[in-house]
């Protein structure tokens, strides 16, 4: 952070000054001495001619941790004056002070194709999607309470994928990399961050909605099967405030907790993990019961392929078609990443997790767009019926995914 930065510069800087104004009661040391400054980088000492000061690497840096037994060095002249070369009056070697270059430079170059790929993930999902959302909204023969929620979680995965690029594009543009000289207090200011942060605020109260309308898809599926007497039109308001409400719950407190106790550049770093909990358990949560659900579901769906004594080659077949349907509809992929989450890996495991992460989460809505409207027998062929008996639902539903 660019804002914590300054601020730790500034820290050091009014210490070297508070130790500065100490000298007034203090004699200085007799004869010829290069005299104390600050250069803007480091703090200097008084320094005896002809030799080479040496200080400890300023723990401003953000990088500090890396080189805190470096440091840096200038030569005290013989004349009792800093020694300067033709393109600096405060020359310094501070190269034990730079951060490891090579290893930064090849994470930043995995981290901008992880994003590119992110981007043409959600990119076709977001156009995929809203073809979906057309082809559910405009035939009237595709209307029953299946293909609502169908279309609202379309639509939660529309928002996820607008929510996430926008996000995107306002980091890019408010991230302080001077690369045209900006001032700070421009990049700081408050318009910017207010724009940052609402559209920080919007993404995760479209990922939160996304993960509840997959939890929502999960219920509905388990309640098909399982209820004896099932009216889907008496369940379909509760739902409703499952997946577009449940994420208020926990968006809000997290916006207040944000804003009162780290309110810090555009709300998209964690330095406080207790306060990224508020929204991470509820999702979480969404996840495990997806997945019981999920092993639920599994379940119902043997004893019934068992019940219909076909061959066992075509039983097999029909599981594990089954079961692949249901994964990226129920998000079931995401119970792997809940386990192996970023804190708990570095290095090339990080990398390998962060990008298998990306991968499904931004490809998810193009898989769920194609498996369930555009090579969904019932869409292709428009002569679904949605006012089918309830027993002829409960044995085909799974089918019909």
């Amino acid at each position: 952070s660019v804002k914590h930065t300054v601020e730790e510069w500034n820290k050091y800087r009014s210490e070297w000054i508070q130790g500065l104004l100490l000298l007034i009661y203090l004699l200085l040391p007799p004869g010829l001495f290069c005299s104390r400054m600050f250069d803007m980088y480091a703090c200097w000492p008084e320094g005896i001619p002809n030799t080479t000061v040496k200080v400890p690497c300023p723990w401003y840096l953000p990088w500090y941790n890396q080189v805190r037994n470096g440091y840096v060095l200038r030569e005290c002249g013989p004349d009792g004056q800093w020694a300067i070369n033709n393109t600096s009056s405060t020359w310094r070697d501070h190269s034990q002070c730079n951060a490891d270059n090579n290893q930064q430079v090849n994470q930043m170059v995995i981290l901008a194709y992880f994003r590119v790929m992110y981007t043409v993930g959600y990119s076709l999902s977001l156009a995929s999607l809203s073809l979906a959302l057309v082809i559910l909204l405009i035939f009237r023969k595709l209307r029953c309470t299946r293909n609502y929620i169908h279309t609202n979680l379309f639509a939660s995965f529309i928002l996820r994928a607008i929510s996430i690029l926008t996000r995107d594009a306002v980091l890019t543009r408010d991230t302080p990399e001077f690369r045209d000289n900006r001032d700070v207090s421009n990049v700081l200011s408050d318009q910017a961050l207010s724009g940052c942060r609402v559209a920080q605020v919007l993404m995760q109260y479209c990922v939160g909605a996304n993960y509840y309308w997959l939890l929502v898809e999960g219920l509905y599926l388990h309640n098909l099967l399982v209820l004896m007497v099932f009216s889907e039109n008496s369940y379909f308001c509760g739902y409703l405030f499952i997946g577009w409400g449940t994420p208020v719950l926990f968006v809000v407190p997290w916006i207040i907790v944000r804003y009162l106790y780290e309110n810090t550049r555009c709300w998209e770093i964690n330095e406080n993990m207790a306060h990224w909990w508020i929204i991470r358990t509820p999702i979480l949560l969404a996840i495990l019961v997806n997945f019981f659900i999920f092993i639920r579901i599994i379940q119902i769906l043997v004893s019934k392929l068992k019940a219909r004594q076909m061959r066992y080659t075509d039983y097999k077949f029909r599981l594990a078609k089954s079961t692949l349907i249901l994964i990226p509809l129920l998000g079931i992929h995401e119970v792997v990443f809940a386990v192996m989450s970023e804190e708990q890996t570095e290095g090339i495991l990080r990398n390998i997790n962060l990008f298998f992460e990306l991968f499904f989460n931004s490809f998810q809505g193009l898989l769920v767009a194609i498996l369930y409207c555009f090579v969904n027998k019932e869409v292709s062929s428009n002569e679904v019926k949605c006012a089918l008996n309830q027993a002829q639902v409960k044995t085909s539903a799974l089918e019909h995914q």
